[in-house]
């Protein structure tokens, strides 16, 4: 089965916006947890390694996950491929 451009088109709109927020989701991960420890400042009363470990990062990953589902769902609107909203 061929793909049309427009199949084309929505899946490298897909694949390019997973790539770049799998990317923040690794930086956050791995980066900015490694080089945490090694920033010595206060973040709201604690240590910024903690807070990053313990807080920032959960809060980024609920951000990824809101954006990543609003998003797609203005990529498959755009597309017309969205499913049909129930009341």
């Amino acid at each position: 089965m061929q793909l049309t451009e427009r199949h084309l088109a929505y899946w490298q709109a897909l694949l390019r916006k997973t790539a770049v927020l799998l990317a923040i989701w690794f930086v956050v991960t791995y980066v900015v947890g490694y080089y945490a420890e090694s920033l010595q400042f206060d973040f709201f009363g604690w240590p910024f390694a903690f807070w990053v470990g313990a807080q920032g990062s959960l809060v980024v990953y609920v951000l990824i996950i809101w954006y990543y589902a609003r998003s797609m769902n203005q990529i498959d609107k755009e597309f017309g491929v969205a499913e049909a909203e129930e009341d």
